[in-house]
């Protein structure tokens, strides 16, 4: 069983910057796909990001340019870098380790609890 703990989140004015973490239990954050999510209340939950082992990056359109997902494999660490805040990326923010592929073929799809960001006008 693999456990995903965030930390980073938190208020911060428009314009700002943060940093998520998300640290992973277990053996097997080497050999999946990474993401990041984010709900707001009422919404769906939607993709902010993924990193691929090989360390290939994509970006939902609303972040482009503004975050940068990372890995760090040796420490079992998934970063979101997180500059030019905007009011309208205030929601909760979830770490993934796994893909769609990797859910029916392998059981692998782990959720971190999520935490709050909040950007201030």
């Amino acid at each position: 069983q693999v456990q995903l703990v965030e930390s980073g989140g938190g208020l911060v004015q428009s314009g700002g910057s943060l940093r998520l973490s998300c640290v992973a239990s277990g053996s097997i954050f080497s050999i999946y796909e990474l993401a990041w999510y984010r709900q707001v209340p009422a919404k769906e939950r939607e993709l902010v990001a993924t990193i691929a082992t090989d360390g290939n990056t994509k970006y939902a359109d609303p972040v482009k340019g503004r975050f940068t997902i990372s890995r760090d494999n040796a420490k079992n660490t998934l970063y979101l870098q997180m500059n030019s805040l905007k009011p309208e990326d205030t929601a909760v923010y979830y770490c993934h380790l796994g893909s769609p592929a990797a859910a029916s073929r392998d059981g692998v799809d782990y959720w971190g609890k999520g935490m709050l960001v909040t950007v201030s006008s």
